[in-house]
C-alpha cells in the first residue's frame, strides 16, 4: 500500500487558530481591568465629594473660616489656649490659688480683646499682634504644669471632692429625715390645747354627759348589718372628726352610717366630748377605749406581750440594737401605740357586725363610700387597692426575703396592697382564723427577722391570697410625701395623707392642705379658743 505524504499545513493553521483565541481572551480581560479601574474611579470621586460635602458641613457648622483652618493659624493656636486656660482656672479656684486663678483670667481678657479686635476689623490676627499674648499665655500653661494642675492629678482632687459632697449630702438627708420624723411625732400645741379643753368641758358639763346617754337609744344601730358601718383607731381628736365630717358630707344618706371609733384612755373623755357637742349631718357616732377590752391582754395578744417587753423599747427609743443604732425611722411611737395593732383584730372588737370599712385618721373621704358595701370580695377577707405598679410595691420591698421562712411561703413580686381604706368581711375573718394568721407570724418574727417595723408588713403576710383588689380610684395615696396626679385627685373616692407630712402639721403639704381643711369648722369656739386657723 502506498503511504500517504506528510501534511506540513495542519500544524500552521492550528498555531493560527490558538494565537487567536489568546488574543480574544487578552481583549476581555483588558477590557474588564479597564472597567473596573473605572469604576473605582468614579466611587472614589463620590466619595471624596460625600466627604467634601461633609467637611463643608462641619465647618459650616463651626462657623469656621480658612484662617481658622489654616495650620499655622495663630488665632486658633490662642483660642486653643484660652480653652485650656479657662478650664484651669476652675481648677486653680478649686485648689485655693487664687492669685493664680486672677493671672489666669487677666490673660484670657486680653487674648478675647485681640481677638474682637480682628473680628470688627474684619481681617485676621497677625503673628505680630498676637505674639506676646500667645507667649505670656504659654508660660502661664507651663507653669500650671509646675503646680501639677494635670489631668490626673486633677481627676484624683475633683473624685475626693465628689465623695466629700456625697458624705455631706448624706449627712444632710440624715438629719433631714431625722427633723421631719420628730416633727411629724410632736403634738402641735393647738391639738394638745383642744384635747385639754374638751377633757375639762366633758368633766364640768353634765348636759354632755347626758346628752350621749340618750344617744344610748340608737344602741341598736351599732350592730344593725343592713347599716353601714366604719371604723377608726385614732388618738386624735381633729383628724377623725374630718374623717367623719368628710364622710357625712359627701354621703347621700348619712343617717344610715355609723362611726366605731376606737381611743386610748387619754383622749376618751375628750372623744366623746367632741362627738356628742357637734352633730354630723345624723352620723350615728360610737366611742371606746381599748383599755376596756378584757380579751386584750398580753397572753392573746402576741405583739402587746412584745410592746412591754423592755428590750423592744429599747430598740425603738433609745435607737441601740445588736448591729449598732437604730434607724430613726424605726424609732416612731406609734409602732409601739396599740391602737396601731387593733385593726387585726377587728372581730374582737366589733362581735356583732358582719362587714366594716376600715379607715386610717389621715385620710379624706370625697365621695360617697355606700357602694363599698355591695363589693363582692369573692370568698376574700380584705378589699384593698393594690400598689405594685411600681416595683418598690412588691412583696420583696416590705419583707426579708432572705429568711428561708419567708421563701417558702410568699411570692417576692407578689403585688403590695395598702392600709387606711380597706373592706374586710369579718364572716369570712373569723372563718378562716386570720387573727391566728397574724399571731403566728407575730410570733415568728419576735426577733424583728422577718420584718422590721409598722403594720403593713404583718398585714401583707396575714392577708396573703386572702386580698382582693379594689378599683385604684377608691384610695389615692401619697398626700403627705409626694406630687399626686391632679386626675387622680379628682376621681379618688378617699384621699389618703400617708407620710410625715400629715396636714394638720406645719409641715403638711402646701397645695394638698385645702383638700383637708374644708372639712374642719375652723369657726368653732373651742377651735378659736385653741388657735386654730
Amino acid at each position: 500500500m502506498r503511504r500517504r505524504a506528510v501534511d506540513f499545513r495542519r500544524p500552521l493553521r492550528r498555531k493560527v487558530r490558538d494565537l487567536l483565541w489568546w488574543a480574544l481572551c487578552c481583549a476581555v480581560i483588558i477590557l474588564f481591568l479597564y472597567i473596573l479601574t473605572k469604576g473605582n474611579q468614579i466611587e472614589s470621586i463620590t466619595a471624596l465629594s460625600k466627604r467634601t460635602y461633609k467637611n463643608e458641613k462641619i465647618v459650616e457648622g463651626l462657623n469656621m473660616t480658612e484662617e481658622m483652618l489654616n495650620p499655622n493659624s495663630v488665632t486658633r493656636q490662642l483660642k486653643d489656649q484660652m480653652s485650656i486656660a479657662k478650664a484651669l482656672v476652675v481648677i486653680a479656684k478649686e485648689s485655693k490659688n487664687l492669685q493664680f486663678a486672677w493671672e489666669l483670667s487677666a490673660h484670657i481678657r486680653n487674648s478675647q480683646i485681640l481677638l474682637s479686635n480682628a473680628a470688627t476689623r474684619g481681617s485676621p490676627l497677625t503673628t505680630i499682634e498676637s505674639e506676646k499674648a500667645i507667649h505670656d499665655m504659654a508660660l502661664l500653661l507651663y507653669q500650671s504644669q509646675q503646680l501639677h494642675y494635670d489631668s490626673a492629678t486633677m481627676l484624683m482632687r475633683f473624685k475626693a471632692k465628689i465623695q466629700a459632697l456625697e458624705e455631706q449630702m448624706n449627712s444632710v438627708s440624715e438629719k433631714s429625715s431625722k427633723y421631719g420624723q420628730i416633727a411629724a411625732e410632736e403634738v402641735p400645741k393647738s391639738l394638745y390645747c383642744l384635747g385639754v379643753r374638751l377633757t375639762a368641758e366633758w368633766f364640768r358639763n353634765l348636759d354632755l354627759q347626758k346628752k350621749l346617754k340618750d344617744k344610748r337609744q340608737v344602741e341598736m344601730k351599732l350592730k344593725d348589718n343592713n347599716l353601714y358601718h366604719f371604723c377608726i383607731f385614732s388618738d386624735n381628736i381633729l383628724a377623725t372628726s374630718v374623717v367623719v365630717n368628710s364622710t357625712a358630707i359627701n354621703s347621700k344618706n348619712p343617717d344610715i352610717i355609723v362611726f366605731h371609733l376606737v381611743t386610748d384612755e387619754i383622749n376618751y373623755a375628750a372623744m366623746k366630748a367632741w362627738f356628742a357637742m357637734n352633730d354630723f349631718h345624723g352620723v350615728t357616732v360610737e366611742v371606746q377605749k381599748f383599755e376596756d377590752f378584757t380579751w386584750l391582754n398580753a397572753s392573746y395578744v402576741p405583739v402587746l406581750k412584745q410592746l412591754q417587753d423592755s428590750e423592744v423599747q429599747n430598740y425603738y427609743f433609745s435607737g441601740n440594737s445588736g448591729n449598732g443604732k437604730t434607724p430613726i425611722k424605726f424609732r416612731n411611737p406609734k409602732y409601739l401605740s396599740m391602737l396601731n395593732h387593733l385593726r387585726f383584730y377587728i372581730p374582737e372588737v366589733f362581735p356583732a357586725l358582719n362587714k366594716v370599712v376600715f379607715l386610717d385618721d389621715d385620710v379624706v373621704v370625697q365621695k360617697d363610700l355606700s357602694a363599698l358595701f355591695s363589693i363582692d370580695l369573692n370568698g376574700n377577707v380584705n378589699g384593698a387597692v393594690e400598689t405594685c405598679m411600681e416595683t418598690f410595691h412588691r412583696y420583696h420591698k416590705y419583707i426579708n426575703y432572705s429568711h428561708p421562712l419567708i421563701r417558702a411561703h410568699f411570692d417576692p413580686d407578689a403585688c403590695g396592697w395598702a392600709f387606711g381604706m380597706n373592706v374586710f368581711d369579718l364572716v369570712q375573718w373569723r372563718k378562716k382564723n386570720v387573727t391566728g394568721i397574724y399571731h403566728y407570724w407575730q410570733e415568728k418574727n419576735i426577733d424583728r427577722t422577718l420584718w422590721k417595723l409598722g403594720t403593713l408588713p404583718p398585714g401583707l403576710l396575714t392577708f396573703y391570697g386572702l386580698t382582693e383588689p379594689l378599683d385604684p380610684s377608691w384610695h389615692v395615696l401619697g398626700f403627705g410625701y409626694t406630687n399626686v396626679d391632679p386626675q387622680l385627685i379628682e376621681r379618688g373616692a378617699v384621699l389618703h395623707f400617708n407620710g410625715n407630712s400629715k396636714p394638720w402639721l406645719k409641715i403638711g403639704i402646701e397645695k394638698y392642705k385645702p383638700l383637708w381643711e374644708k372639712y374642719v369648722e375652723y369657726s368653732h369656739p373651742l377651735l378659736q379658743q385653741c388657735n386654730f386657723h
